[in-house]
């Protein structure tokens, strides 16, 4: 068991969102929580990181279990550059040093015949094994690899955090847990702010993962491919159910099916009980009877079966004709300081388009939406609307010049046309705006539902052109089907920023994909299709390499690229052989010396695990104490040859790039 959660409830105000919660999560588990927005979910995991409090119940954590968590949003981190800041989260493994060095000193304290001094010595195996995992010679690579993965270029590595934008800030916050390694990953939405690239990178690192998932998320496709558990939350209770999301949507209307039946049959039984009592109440040869029958039924215990959320949905205001061009750029630039975005760029949009717009953040996604709204205006080059575009533009910073002052009712309504109006509340009953929620002040609410507030702004606006950037974020699955169908019965044309796969593929026609450094790209078809051309082209790109410097080497082993003169040959590679006898060979004899060194040590430690679980030494303490000490030394001992390792073998690099760059086609 890596965590429990024993008897939670909470509440806030009259409404329960767990009651008598209970589930265990053991090691190397995948659990998805699922269940609409406002069900509970992100509220449970502030309560298993210690954030927020319960009303009642606890989190059993054992001791020295570290809980990672990712919230949706609120990180901002400044002051360190990003490689110092992520290789500085794992400070903990000092802390671990200091902690077994002190335990071990508390060992020669103890009585060794006492359940103290086995559970010390114990726990002091469990901290060795950790630290060797996370051996601090391989930290540096291991925190670039993790970086690059998420999104980041070397060039960044040295940028100060506080430079980064909201979601640059997560993808920090994320890139310091997954070095961290925590028993525990609890992950809030971990995709929202994750391009294509970074979202695939970061769905394999997270099934190799060695400690426990929870992850709050509405990537249909992330969550089927990780997770093996589903715990759903409805209406203050929680149903666990042992497979993935969807096996989770299946299985949940099975059950849902099966208890309708059942509460029928019971309903039918109890309807059969009374009419029997209303029947013989008066009779007195079957009073002793109608007593029984009326015992019985006070003892039923009545079937239940919770009414469904309504589903709701909504048509897009019958857009205006247009022309069967939409929008055109003709050799556009755009540019911030050095950074070149486009250049001489030429695109055309026709009517029936509807075009997923992908690439790595900071590409130039947002700027090319801007554009061809008509709502920021390129540096050189033509840009026009086709005939009678009307344009309706949802993006991200639209949430912050609502006016705090009004309702979500009077914000919706004012945006609104007369033909529209009759669907105010509709509308915002799709988007999770429903009952008293109208009501609430803008100022009160949270960036997601000011988003979603934005959004819903936009949709009532008869157009038949759509613009829409990241629309996706803050909805939950059944708002996302709402607004998924109602953009495939759309009859106008639409551009679309976003990274949800499973959103996207029914009702996207093309993909426009943004490149840093090059100009974008178009291709037919949906987002996955375009993901396996992408592979494809990969692939291909990989072989030729391959091919390539298989070309070079034959090349390079050729006379032709020697000195014409063999005398002169024979010279530059003895020359050049001597070199290498000087500089190289002493460094990879030294190589695999240490190489050598940290495989004996690597081979006693195995044999002193071996010798800790034999039965005969578990008895002997004195034995106990010296197989764990010189464990310990022999773990310093092969952190100090990792370093070395690593010295030796920059130099070595270093020594062979000069070497080859000094006698260039000599040595092969």
């Amino acid at each position: 068991m890596v965590f429990a959660v024993q008897d939670l409830h909470i509440e806030f105000g009259p409404r329960v969102l767990f009651d008598s919660l209970s589930f265990v999560v053991e090691q190397g588990e995948r659990i998805a929580f699922a269940g609409q927005n406002g069900a509970g979910k992100s509220t449970l995991m502030k309560c298993i990181v210690g954030v927020m409090e319960p009303d009642c119940g606890k989190v059993l954590l054992p001791r020295h279990t570290h809980v990672g968590y990712l919230p949706q949003d609120g990180i901002h981190i400044a002051g360190t550059p990003l490689l110092d800041e992520v290789l500085g989260s794992v400070g903990n493994i000092v802390e671990l040093q200091q902690t077994v060095e002190e335990m071990s000193a508390s060992l020669l304290q103890l009585d060794s015949a006492a359940k103290e001094y086995h559970d010390t010595l114990e726990e002091i195996g469990r901290l060795e094994l950790i630290l060797h995992d996370r051996d601090a010679a391989r930290l540096r690579p291991r925190t670039e690899s993790i970086l690059r993965g998420l999104g980041f270029s070397e060039a960044d590595f040295s940028r100060d955090c506080g430079e980064f934008s909201g979601g640059w800030q997560m993808r920090i916050a994320l890139a310091k847990l997954l070095l961290q390694e925590p028993e525990v990953l609890l992950l809030d939405e971990p995709t929202n702010h994750l391009d294509l690239q970074s979202q695939r990178w970061l769905e394999q690192s997270l099934r190799h993962y060695r400690g426990a998932i929870c992850i709050i998320s509405h990537d249909v496709a992330l969550l089927d491919s990780l997770v093996t558990r589903t715990i759903a939350f409805h209406h203050g209770r929680a149903e666990e159910y042992a497979g993935n999301f969807s096996f989770y949507l299946k299985e949940s209307k099975a059950r849902k099916e099966i208890l309708l039946r059942q509460a029928k049959a019971q309903q039918r039984e109890i309807a059969k009980t009374q009419e029997f009592i209303d029947r013989f109440r008066a009779k007195a040869t079957k009073a002793s009877q109608v007593q029984s029958r009326i015992k019985q039924l006070e003892k039923v215990e009545l079937i239940e079966v919770e009414e469904d959320d309504a589903v709701m949905s909504f048509r897009f205001p019958p857009p205006p004709p247009g022309g069967n061009t939409v929008v055109k750029l003709e050799g556009v630039c755009k540019a911030y300081g050095d950074i070149s975005l486009l250049h001489r760029y030429d695109f055309t949009m026709d009517k029936g388009d509807r075009i997923a717009i992908v690439g790595v953040n900071g590409s130039g996604k947002s700027t090319f939406t801007r554009l061809i709204s008509g709502t920021e205006a390129p540096d050189a080059g033509a840009f026009s609307f086709g005939h009678h575009t009307q344009v309706a533009f949802f993006s991200q910073t639209h949430a912050d010049v609502l006016d705090d002052n009004q309702t979500v009712l009077e914000c919706v309504e004012a945006a609104a046309s007369l033909e529209t109006r009759p669907l105010v509340r509709n509308i915002l009953g799709c988007f999770l705006f429903r009952g008293d929620d109208v009501f609430k002040k803008i100022g009160v609410l949270s960036g997601g539902e000011r988003s979603r507030v934005a959004l819903v702004c936009m949709l009532l606006h008869p157009a038949n052109f759509l613009i829409m950037d990241e629309p996706t974020n803050h909805l939950d699955f059944q708002s996302q089907d709402v607004l998924q169908r109602a953009l495939a019965d759309y009859p106008g044309s639409y551009c679309i920023v976003s990274h949800n796969r499973q959103f996207l593929d029914p009702i996207v026609n093309k993909v426009l994909e943004f490149r840093t450094g090059l100009p974008p790209r178009l291709f037919h078809g949906n987002v996955s299709q375009y993901l396996e051309t992408v592979e494809a082209e990969e692939r291909r790109q990989k072989e030729l390499a391959l091919r390539s410097q298989d070309s070079a080497a034959a090349i390079g082993s050729t006379p032709s690229n020697l000195p014409n003169n063999r005398k002169e040959s024979r010279r530059l590679r003895a020359m050049a052989q001597e070199r290498r006898n000087t500089l190289i060979r002493p460094l990879e004899r030294r190589l695999e010396e240490v190489e050598a060194e940290i495989a004996r040590k690597d081979d006693r430690k195995a044999a002193i695990s071996a010798e800790l679980e034999k039965p005969e030494n578990m008895s002997d303490n004195q034995r106990l104490m010296d197989l764990t000490q010189e464990y310990q030394t022999l773990e310093r001992e092969t952190d100090a040859l990792f370093t070395v390792w690593e010295d030796i073998s920059a130099e070595l690099e270093r020594a062979t790039t000069a070497l080859a760059e000094e006698f260039p086609g000599v040595l092969s």
